[in-house]
């Protein structure tokens, strides 16, 4: 005789879960897009906020040199000064008095040839000066000898050379601005692992080989900073040469507006050299950074 098992109680029906709350979900939404705004405008003002007041300090501080001091001209002097002088900044009155977008492109054009004439020769004289000993020993005391001179001093020298103005700036530009280059590029050289050169040597790679596969991706990053630094000097140099030799240009440009005591020009053209300059130097970053090797 068997024991009927007893049945299973059926199981009982849940009731429907109820349906989100939708009210919740669509507040949700733009609360997260107010935090997102919020941090971004956070992040912009930590940023854009602290060079901006001290913007504002340096203005500050000048207009109230100014206001003690009359021979110089105060921040509202300068800027209408400055918009007269860029409504029309390509003028020509004759071969020495020019506008100052012309004085800008020709400071340009001698400090791009200048610069591009030492990377041309710099760049591989480091390379050359890094890899072989030999080379390192030979040039290291002419280059501890000629880095350190004035690079106005090299201008009697390339007057005395070329006989002519231009050329004799592009020799200063060339002359002060190849040094970081090489400096830089043998020191990259120099700082390469010891194994990556044996294991070449082990494969017997060619030099061309060992050159674009070893040498230039590690060396890249000191090279890039030679550049920069070279660059920096480069326009640095060349304000002080064109107001010796004259012509066209930004440095003949300011000696210029002295003589005619100008004074709020010679500001605004301060002002135009770094700006110049910065934008120069973020170029070769950004260069820098689109040709870096991992």
């Amino acid at each position: 005789m068997t024991i009927d098992e007893p049945a299973a109680p059926a199981a009982e029906k849940k009731p429907p879960a109820a349906p989100a709350p939708k009210l919740a979900v669509e507040k949700s939404v733009p609360a997260t897009r107010r935090q997102r705004l919020g941090a971004g405008f956070t992040a912009a003002l930590r940023r854009f906020l602290p060079p901006v007041l001290g913007l504002a300090a340096f203005v500050g501080v000048w207009a109230l040199v100014s206001k003690s001091s009359p021979q110089l001209p105060g921040p509202s002097v300068v800027f209408h000064a400055a918009v007269t002088l860029f409504s029309d900044p390509f003028y020509r009155n004759g071969p020495n008095d020019q506008g100052i977008g012309w004085n800008i492109l020709f400071s340009l054009e001698r400090v791009g040839i200048g610069f591009g004439l030492a990377a041309l020769i710099g760049i591989p004289a480091g390379f050359l000066i890094g890899r072989f000993k030999f080379l390192n020993d030979m040039t290291a005391p002419i280059i501890s000898l000629l880095r350190p001179v004035s690079p106005l001093a090299w201008l009697p020298i390339g007057l005395l050379v070329f006989k002519a103005a231009n050329p004799a700036a592009i020799w200063v530009i060339f002359i002060s601005s190849i040094w970081p280059m090489i400096i830089n590029t043998a020191v990259g050289v120099q700082r390469i692992p010891q194994d990556y050169l044996n294991v070449a040597r082990v494969l017997n790679l060619p030099e061309s080989k060992v050159f674009t596969k070893i040498l230039f991706p590690a060396v890249l990053p000191y090279m890039m900073t030679g550049v920069r630094l070279s660059i920096g000097v480069a326009w640095l140099v060349i304000v002080a040469a064109e107001m010796l030799t004259g012509g066209v240009g930004l440095g003949f440009w300011v000696w210029d507006e002295w003589n005619n005591l100008k004074v709020e020009n010679i500001i605004i053209a301060i002002f135009v050299v770094g700006v110049i300059g910065l934008l120069l130097e973020q170029i070769l970053l950004l260069l820098a950074r689109r040709f870096s090797y991992e």
